[in-house]
């Protein structure tokens, strides 16, 4: 539809351009009133129009880009809230990684500890074993020795018969 506007612009445009001139007027014509006055009318009658198409089309823009905004604004605030909740998520990550990282120091060396502890305990046993083993073990050989001197009378016996 604007280009029917334009056209008659175009037209009038033409007519006036290719009018015959007023002799000493000066930049002045003569055009025929009733061809000029037709097309002002349908200028005057498609420009209405014209102007409430556009003001449709501005509406339709406004209404769209309101639209875009708010669209926009949502993706904005949900970008934002995913942004904030990673970061939530990343500091609890760290914060179990830490967490982790002493529980597992903690556990080493209570570890260590528990190793130390169970070969203090195990070498103790080996001494008191040891020690165990060589009071019974001179026992024995006092007892041996008893033994050999007991018997020692009665082989002398037994040899003389």
């Amino acid at each position: 539809m604007n280009n029917d506007v334009m056209e008659l612009i175009e037209m009038l445009y033409t007519q006036v351009s290719e009018a015959w001139g007023v002799p000493l007027g000066n930049e002045k014509c003569i055009v025929e009133r009733d061809k000029v006055l037709g097309l002002l009318d349908e200028i005057k009658a498609r420009i209405p129009v014209e102007v409430s198409e556009a003001k449709r089309l501005v509406a339709a823009r406004d209404e769209f880009i309101g639209n875009a905004k708010r669209e926009a604004e949502a993706i904005r605030k949900s970008a934002e809230e995913r942004a904030r909740t990673l970061t939530d998520e990343q500091e609890i990550v760290k914060a179990a990684k830490t967490r982790a990282a002493g529980l597992v120091a903690e556990a080493e060396a209570q570890s260590r500890e528990l190793r130390r502890v169970a070969n203090e305990y195990t070498d103790d046993l080996l001494r008191q074993t040891e020690e165990a083993v060589g009071g019974s073990l001179e026992k024995v050989r006092q007892v041996r020795a008893r033994f050999r001197t007991a018997m020692a009378p009665r082989n002398a016996e037994k040899k003389a018969e």
